[in-house]
């Protein structure tokens, strides 16, 4: 018998597409996925939750300060549209606490300000992410989870003018 999951809203969330100086993008392993080294599936932008009465800008560099230990960049771009995905069903009533069918997304293009050396997985107390590594922007498709492929296609053209050196 499968439920309905229909019903149930989308989260509200904000994604970053952090590149370096060299133009190239900030990925990430899940940590859930340990054997999805160079696999495509396993890889992803940092992203999360807003809180309740914040602002997306300010929610895009909490979760930089979260998920990768700096917040040491500016926004130079935002995609002009909320971006949604549904969760695979294997996952509705499981990932997200069970309450969302998938995820409403605002994503911003960020310039990392800092040094390699900065960015850390272990800051948070339960990491998100095992690995990171710099990627060039069209990989992003091939990189990420199925469900998110096609947000990440669209982020690819989207972004495609901050993929430079800068």
């Amino acid at each position: 018998m499968t439920r309905d999951f229909s019903h149930l809203p989308y989260r509200p969330n904000v994604g970053a597409v952090l590149f370096n100086a060299q133009g190239r993008v900030l990925v990430a392993r899940r940590a859930d996925l340990p054997n999805a080294e160079g696999a495509a599936g396993g890889w992803q932008l940092p992203q999360g939750g807003i809180d309740a009465h914040e602002d997306p800008a300010g929610a895009v560099l909490r979760e930089l300060a979260e998920e990768i230990g700096t917040a040491n960049a500016r926004i130079i771009g935002e995609h002009p549209e909320w971006l949604t995905y549904d969760l695979p069903a294997h996952l509705l009533g499981v990932s997200l606490g069970g309450r969302y069918r998938g995820q409403r997304q605002r994503w911003f293009a960020l310039r990392f300000l800092g040094t390699d050396a900065e960015i850390r997985l272990d800051a948070d107390p339960h990491p998100e992410f095992d690995a990171w590594r710099w990627a060039d922007l069209a990989e992003l498709p091939v990189l990420a989870p199925d469900f998110k492929r096609t947000i990440y296609a669209v982020l690819a053209v989207s972004f495609a003018p901050y993929a430079v050196p800068g």
